[in-house]
């Protein structure tokens, strides 16, 4: 901090958040605060035994075009209401992009790995620099501009929102389509979360090129000659992974 005309430190006032603009509060605060671009990223299929991983970040304007109608977390969002915010978020973005990271390399780099790596390359791609950057639930190093990580950031920040809605609908759309290719799988009902059906058609069918070897869920379940090193079903506890924001459920880091 430089001093003041006096020689004391001038210490730099706090953002005040006002909390009646509810999910736009944060941004509003950072705007005023001189922070013009700020970027909210997320995303969707951590907790997923199968399909990509998706990661998106998002700049929304400041003002009226930034409230955009029915923004929320997409988790707490119909299909067809997720569909209708995609559709305004994409026309009123100043920005916004996504990253596709398919099974294969979240295998290869690890979940939480990739999960960075997949939002710290959602941010990369914007076609602006943004000046602030908040991040759904952990910090992401290296950005080269201030950042935040929010506890729930996508039901507190409208930028991290309007990411998770760009990363649930694109992923569900790639989910649909792999169950065409796949229709055994059922993935456009589950969308490659462990259920007791896609547990049950993994027992019937073993997994497909599409699902993560890094799940017990799936690694158990291939042919003992798959030169896949298998994992002790008990080594870790099993859990059904039902929503984005899940943990992981079986993962198991190789």
């Amino acid at each position: 901090m430089a001093p003041s005309a006096t020689g004391l430190i001038a210490r730099p006032r706090r953002a005040v958040v006002n909390p009646e603009a509810g999910l736009w509060a944060m941004e509003e605060a950072l705007h005023r605060r001189g922070f013009s671009c700020v970027a909210g990223a997320d995303e969707a299929g951590r907790g997923a035994c199968a399909g990509p991983l998706v990661t998106a970040a998002c700049v929304l304007p400041a003002g009226p075009r930034g409230r955009v109608p029915e923004l929320a977390d997409s988790k707490l969002l119909t299909a067809a209401a997720r569909e209708r915010v995609y559709a305004q978020v994409v026309r009123r973005a100043r920005a916004w992009s996504v990253i596709i990271i398919p099974p294969g390399e979240v295998d290869a780099r690890g979940l939480h790995k990739a999960n960075v790596e997949g939002l710290r390359r959602a941010f990369a791609r914007l076609p602006m620099d943004p000046d602030y950057a908040l991040i759904d639930g952990f910090p992401i190093a290296g950005l080269g501009v201030p950042a935040l990580a929010v506890w729930k950031g996508d039901r507190t920040a409208a930028c991290v929102a309007a990411a998770s809605v760009l990363a649930k609908v694109t992923r569900d759309r790639m989910m649909v389509d792999l169950h065409q290719v796949y229709p055994g799988y059922d993935f456009a009902t589950h969308k490659g979360y462990i259920t007791p059906g896609h547990t049950g058609a993994l027992d019937l069918r073993g997994p497909c090129p599409e699902h993560r070897r890094g799940f017990i869920t799936v690694s158990s379940r291939l042919p003992a000659d798959s030169g896949h090193d298998m994992v002790d079903a008990l080594s870790v506890p099993a859990a059904d992974a039902t929503h984005d924001d899940a943990e992981g459920g079986d993962w198991n880091e190789f």
